[in-house]
């Protein structure tokens, strides 16, 4: 038995203004202070405002929130007693306050102990609209939270599917203005989600048309977002909406190998998340198709890519994923994202040990050794192409 879930969903230009038909009494809203200082959270309030609700701004979210800021959020959560949560910004702040509702509603619960296993009953205090300021993550539209335990240095990989936003707001005019390097980055995030997600051992037939669909989307539409800008209004809102779509996608099939490996180099190395998960994407894909394994022949078909059989659509793809990073100015080895020699090799057992704990592991459609998991790290390093 499985499920898909999917919050309702508010998109377009304009989106925003549904928060004025909302009905409750306190909003507590959770964000960063980048976003903070743009003056988002005003416009957020402004509406809320208008539906007569009274709302506070948390503003303390950083990149890969930590335990800490977590549990601090939840007591000042508590102390306010919101009936909605707001979590507006990137995947940090949205991921950040799905964990903070959770101890808001279960003070009893650690949150690394966030787990799909155990039935939470959230939903007695409070509801959670998810806001995303970046075209990227997803993580509006599903119930995947991923936070930074500081004390050992790595990113846990946690959720329930309680967490699912009961309302999604997609407004592009949120992202109209993000800089050319956080396009891109954010962009290649919903790449490897639609990738991942389509090509994963819980891809499943509710899921593979949103992956497909983002698939194309994001090579049709990232190169312009990223190039124009604000002067590209259509860019922006399809890159908005690729996000989404492919978030419904991996959020109901799972991400696989090249998450679990930038889980692990983003924590150790501090580089951000869609920039690395992209960075392994196309190593991860020549490593399954190398197994005989793997699932691309249809998301090779959909960027008219060569697919005579698996092994082909696998490697013209892989090509293809590294052609747009060219393009887009992303890193495509670990080197040239700034990592030194000494200690990328002082790291490799902690990278494989992070990869190897992350859930996202499991899904693979080719699982690696150990041994085969840090001579994929030390490809990745290189920039070498995977022939194992």
């Amino acid at each position: 038995m499985w499920f898909f879930n999917s919050p309702e969903i508010v998109y377009g230009a304009g989106a925003l203004s549904y928060l004025e038909e909302l009905e409750g009494r306190r909003a507590f809203i959770v964000t960063d202070p980048t976003i903070a200082r743009l003056g988002f959270p005003e416009q957020v309030q402004l509406r809320l405002e208008k539906a007569g609700i009274e709302s506070t701004v948390f503003a303390e979210v950083e990149p890969e929130p930590s335990l800490e800021t977590v549990r601090r959020g939840a007591q000042a959560m508590a102390a306010f007693a919101p009936d909605w949560i707001i979590g507006l910004g990137g995947g940090s702040s949205m991921d950040a306050a799905k964990a903070m509702w959770i101890l808001y509603e279960r003070p009893d619960i650690a949150p690394d102990a966030i787990s799909p296993l155990e039935r939470l009953g959230l939903r007695k205090k409070a509801r959670l609209i998810c806001i995303p300021t970046t075209a990227g993550t997803g993580s509006e539209v599903t119930w995947a939270i991923v936070l930074t335990d500081r004390a050992e240095g790595r990113k846990l990989g946690l959720g329930t599917r309680e967490v699912v936003p009961d309302l999604a707001i997609v407004d592009p005019e949120f992202t109209m203005h993000l800089p050319r390097d956080i396009t891109a980055a954010t962009g290649m995030d919903v790449l490897t989600h639609a990738v991942e997600g389509f090509s994963s051992t819980w891809a499943n037939d509710f899921t593979d048309g949103l992956c497909l669909q983002a698939t194309r989307m994001v090579f049709e539409y990232l190169p312009r977002a990223t190039a124009r800008g604000a002067e590209d209004l259509e860019a922006r809102e399809k890159m908005a909406n690729a996000a989404a779509i492919a978030g419904l996608g991996f959020g109901n099939s799972m991400a696989a190998l090249a998450h679990a490996m930038g889980h692990s180099a983003g924590a150790l190395f501090h580089i951000h998340h869609g920039r690395v998960v992209g960075l392994f994407l196309p190593y991860t894909i020549e490593y399954t198709a190398n197994g005989d394994v793997g699932r691309y022949r249809d998301l090779a078909r959909v960027l008219d890519l060569p697919a005579a059989d698996e092994c082909t659509a696998a490697m013209s793809l892989a090509r293809a994923v590294r052609d747009l990073a060219r393009r887009l100015g992303e890193p495509l080895s670990l080197q040239e994202a700034g990592v030194s020699q000494q200690v990328f090799e002082d790291n490799l057992d902690r990278l494989c040990d992070f990869a190897e704990a992350d859930p996202t592991i499991v899904t693979a459609r080719r699982v690696p050794t150990r041994d085969e998991l840090a001579r994929l790290f030390q490809y990745a390093y290189r920039g070498q192409p995977v022939d194992f």
